[in-house]
């Protein structure tokens, strides 16, 4: 009935002979639409009588067409449908280009590496960064622990053995070079494509040497907090205040804008919960990767950021059993290394430390460097007041002259000669207790160095390795202006040493306002230090009790108070 009902409402229509109508049944069914006609292509190939579909005139015009030879809708759809597929594709050819470009520049977290020095892991080479036994690997593999594994190079640094790991890194022919100081820095590369934090460490004793002025190069727009390290070092006495200020004035003129300045010991953890509780406030999410060059205290920070931290966060007291290696040999760190230490999301990478070829630990033998490491507080060292090596005994001369006429030995690495300065002025030497300090008269210095090299002057240590020494190939003289005499003129910084801090007089010496006021206000000397070696003359940083008391903090404009970090 129901079939017969809806019968009586169709009526059959019958297409133009030169069309026919393609069905999946004999019976065919053809429905026509209010005054517009409708055209099918069929789907057989025509026969000799019938025309192709543009040759077809329709039987009533498009309210839309132009004529016969007017797109149809059909043909308009299909257009858009084509332009729409055609784009979707080229958005997704962009998309997977961009990919792959990521995947380039961010750490590769798939190959298994050395959690102590973030060297990939590898079974062939039983020297080089990263050995591990095959029967250790093919276990740790099974059970997806590889990344519990400590390389043997690692193993041996854990117990003092310096063993060095970076090429180009000095002018001594020991140890095996498996590593470029330009590799170290290309692993660094990605970080300026990455929205990161960027915490960077500088040693407060190697200020001037550890600074890295190009640091935007690697850290490009990203946010930086500035971490000042091993403040416990400093002199008895010191004023932190007035440390600060004194870096904040340093960072200033250096021009680089910094969210804040942390005083830190990662020995005592002095300020570590300051700079972990900027982390949180200024992470967001980013990951966060610890910057400075070789030896600055990357690792050690590390270690006492993650205690400081599993106080309150789970995931940082699991991080604690695998920490980087800490080490004074530089290159000890030879890729970066992933520390899961936040539970709200982002890593913590340690990166290899930036080799500056002007720090004296490029030129030393790697047996030598932990002499230039100072394990305890500093105690500054004045002349005069130190011992006077000479063989005509000219120790008389030498306290009624002053300091002028005679050379100061630092080591086997710097030599300062006197040249003209008051009677009364005094050099007071900061830097590590193993480095012995040496005077003789100017004339006796040449003969004494080449006499005493190896032996009382060291490092170099021993007559072997004095014998590849190159000597102090670099002389600057320095001309030293000052105005107050209650105030030391300036300190003279050796990268990757020290410094030395010039006071035009001490009280003890004794000398009247009015004859001060009748003397120069300038001091020259003249400075001797290996090749690559820099030497930086900068304001004197405010350590020990006197420290606080001539330290004078210079005011800001208002372009750098805008930009003075906390």
């Amino acid at each position: 009935m129901a079939l017969k009902t809806l019968s009586t409402f169709l009526s059959p229509l019958s297409l133009p002979k030169h069309y026919t109508l393609s069905i999946f049944n004999p019976v065919s069914l053809n429905i026509y639409r209010k005054s517009t006609p409708l055209s099918c292509k069929s789907t057989h190939s025509h026969s000799p009588s019938q025309l192709p579909l543009s040759d077809t005139k329709l039987l009533s015009s498009e309210p839309e067409g132009t004529g016969a030879a007017s797109p149809t809708r059909g043909d308009r759809f299909l257009e858009r449908q084509q332009a729409d597929e055609a784009a979707k594709l080229l958005i997704k050819e962009i998309k997977k280009t961009k990919k792959k470009t990521k995947k380039v520049l961010k750490v590769n977290t798939a190959t298994a590496c050395c959690y102590g020095c973030g060297a990939p892991l590898q079974t062939s080479e039983v020297d080089a960064p990263g050995y591990v036994d095959m029967g250790t690997y093919e276990l740790k593999k099974k059970h997806h622990q590889l990344r519990t594994i400590l390389c043997g190079r690692c193993r041996l640094l854990s117990h003092g053995h310096m063993i060095t790991a970076v090429g180009g890194n000095g002018g001594y022919s020991g140890g095996k070079q498996f590593v470029s100081a330009d590799e170290l820095r290309e692993k660094l590369s990605h970080l300026r494509h990455e929205k990161a934090l960027i915490v960077k460490l500088v040693d407060i004793v190697d200020f001037n040497g550890s600074f890295l002025s190009r640091v935007r190069d690697l850290a490009g727009a990203n946010p930086i907090i500035l971490v000042v390290t091993k403040v416990d070092l400093l002199p008895k006495g010191t004023d932190f205040n007035c440390v600060g200020d004194w870096v904040v004035e340093a960072i200033t003129k250096k021009k680089l804008n910094v969210l804040s300045v942390h005083l830190t010991s990662s020995k005592s953890l002095v300020g570590i919960a300051g700079v972990a509780s900027e982390i949180q406030k200024e992470k967001k999410g980013r990951d966060v990767y610890i910057l400075g060059s070789a030896n600055v205290g990357k690792s050690a920070f590390i270690s006492a950021l993650l205690k400081m931290m599993a106080q309150r966060d789970p995931a940082a007291a699991a991080a604690q059993k695998y920490k980087p290696i800490q080490s004074a040999v530089p290159g000890t760190t030879l890729g970066p290394i992933q520390i899961d230490a936040f539970l709200g999301g982002g890593k913590l990478y340690d990166t290899p430390g930036v080799h500056l070829h002007h720090r004296q630990a490029a030129v030393v033998h790697s047996e030598d460097l932990p002499i230039l490491a100072p394990q305890s507080r500093l105690r500054g060292q004045s002349f005069p007041g130190c011992q006077v090596s000479s063989k005509n005994g000219m120790a008389g001369k030498f306290n009624s002259n002053g300091l002028n006429g005679f050379s100061i030995f630092w080591g086997g690495l710097v030599r300062i000669d006197v040249l003209k300065v008051l009677p009364e002025t005094c050099l007071t030497f900061y830097g590590p207790k193993k480095l012995p300090i040496h005077a003789v008269p100017t004339h006796e210095a040449d003969e004494f160095y080449k006499k005493e090299l190896g032996v009382l002057l060291t490092p170099p240590t021993g007559k072997d390795r004095a014998g590849e020494w190159r000597g102090l190939e670099t002389v600057q003289q320095l001309q030293i202006n000052f105005e107050d005499a209650e105030r030391p003129a300036s300190d003279v910084a050796i990268s990757g040493l020290g410094w030395i801090t010039i006071e035009p007089r001490r009280e003890s010496l004794g000398i009247s306002e009015s004859n001060f006021a009748e003397r120069t206000k300038e001091l020259h000397i003249a400075v001797h230090v290996p090749k690559p070696v820099e030497i930086f003359v900068r304001p004197s940083i405010p350590v020990g009790k006197a420290g606080a008391e001539w330290y004078q903090y210079r005011e800001l404009t208002e372009k750098e108070e805008e930009i003075r970090p906390k």
